[in-house]
């Protein structure tokens, strides 16, 4: 996870790219056979190296989405930007003070914690406090986007 710069949450990167698509899994046999990319379930992980500790690899996702999907809700967008964060508790109460929505409450998982808001226009986004560690253990010996 990334240095803390103090209590104040921010954005540090993008976290990943989500779009709707008629059909997920074609789309991702399209970017695999056309343009290289290593794909699983969710898409595609992206490897780049941290430019304040260049030993830490972290990760952004590439990932279509059914047509269908009730993820990007309440937005009416085609597609959704995954966020990197530092102190998401920290971010999500400014937010709030600022009169931001927060669509739901932070969620953990172990490869990090989430939480939804809109933005002025009403276009979801997605906050997401890594933990790299754990995709890179998961990757290990396996290519991303090599």
């Amino acid at each position: 996870m990334g240095e803390k710069t103090g209590t104040k949450g921010r954005v540090t990167g993008i976290g990943g790219v989500f779009f709707k698509c008629e059909d997920p899994q074609a789309t991702k046999d399209w970017y695999h056979k056309n343009l290289g990319m290593v794909t699983n379930e969710f898409g595609a992980p992206f490897e780049f190296r941290n430019a304040n500790r260049p030993e830490e690899i972290n990760y952004l996702q590439w990932s279509p989405f059914p047509d269908d999907t009730d993820y990007f809700a309440p937005s009416k967008q085609e597609f959704m930007i995954n966020y990197r964060v530092e102190n998401i508790e920290a971010l999500v109460e400014e937010l709030r003070s600022n009169g931001v929505t927060i669509v739901d409450s932070i969620e953990e998982y172990e490869y990090g914690k989430f939480v939804h808001i809109l933005d002025s226009d009403g276009n979801k986004i997605e906050l997401w406090e890594p933990i790299d560690s754990v995709f890179t253990a998961m990757f290990e010996g396996s290519p991303t986007n090599k």
